[in-house]
């Protein structure tokens, strides 16, 4: 049975887009303390050409697994004004939380008719990220917290590089509010490392079509649509795999799979992801065995990509 106290911890990590560093901080750490017990103790790439991106690299890697380290969350404009951060979820009464100079801070958010305010004793000093209050629990069935979407795709890297022998893994900034990591770490990765092909460990959605407990989804398109032939030949794996797994086709959304398209390398990429309900609110929910069949089949593609 998997152990989510890991992934509990990086719910809880302070990283909106843009102010990632606490969490680069965090895996740095973690990398520090357990690779000893990994199948491959990785190359650890970082440094002021990254900003706050991390790459790790195990062995002769072929394939790059990029995980975005951001979450959504709210920056304090003027007097109790909130600007957001990507695409959060807004509704009175949800409870945020940060830091300012002045001290730790939990308020409250007041939505007014697309009007966001907080509501906390002082003012809050303006340029303040807020994010949701972590609130981490866990069934038989399912795991519920703000912030699956992406620490999920996080810990499914973590779990992945315990057995990786040969592989990247790419924790990229800025996703969730624009993109903008990718373009440098798809030159270091195609120029100095000759990887051009790419899995998105990120969260999707539950919708008709995509349910949970059915398996990790491989997405055959969102808004972008990735290069078929790379994409059968995921199918094909996961096929001959056994691994439980589900098709999503879909218009909108998207990942740091299109900023590798628009890089200008050749460049095969497929969003390989369990699928959560209650998008990017502090709610969000997913099957355990749809995490259990994504950590499987990750495993699986990077040892035959």
């Amino acid at each position: 049975m998997t152990d989510f106290s890991l992934l509990k911890q990086l719910c809880q990590v302070h990283a909106p887009s843009g102010n990632e560093v606490a969490m680069k901080d965090f895996l740095l750490e973690y990398v520090e303390a357990h690779q000893s017990q990994w199948k491959v103790q990785p190359e650890i790439i970082h440094g002021k050409a990254f900003q706050d991106c991390l790459i790790l690299k195990f062995g002769t890697p072929r394939t790059a697994i990029y995980a975005h380290m951001d979450s959504i969350g709210f920056t304090v404009r003027y007097h109790d004004q909130l600007v957001p951060i990507g695409g959060p979820k807004a509704e009175t009464g949800y409870q945020l939380v940060g830091e300012d100079k002045l001290g730790p801070i939990e308020c409250e958010l007041i939505e007014n008719e697309g009007d966001l305010h907080y509501k906390f004793p002082r003012a809050i000093q303006r340029g303040t990220e807020l994010v949701f209050k972590c609130d981490f629990r866990e069934t038989e069935d399912y795991v519920q917290s703000c912030y699956m979407d992406n620490r999920l795709g996080v810990f499914n890297a973590l779990k992945v590089a315990e057995t990786l022998t040969d592989g990247l893994i790419v924790f990229s900034c800025w996703e969730e509010h624009g993109g903008g990591s990718v373009a440098y770490l798809a030159r270091y990765m195609a120029e100095e490392l000759g990887v051009m092909q790419a899995l998105i460990s990120d969260i999707t959605w539950v919708t008709e079509g995509v349910v949970h407990g059915d398996g990790v989804a491989i997405s055959m398109r969102d808004r972008s649509i990735p290069r078929r032939s790379f994409v059968n030949k995921i199918i094909e794996i996961a096929e001959d795999s056994g691994i439980p797994f589900q098709l999503e086709v879909e218009g909108a959304g998207g990942s740091d799979g299109k900023e590798l398209q628009s890089a200008p390398y050749p460049f095969d990429w497929c969003f390989v992801g369990a699928p959560e309900d209650n998008v990017h609110s502090p709610d969000e929910i997913v099957h355990k065995a749809d995490i259990a069949s994504m950590i499987q089949l990750y495993s699986v593609l990077m040892e035959k990509l």
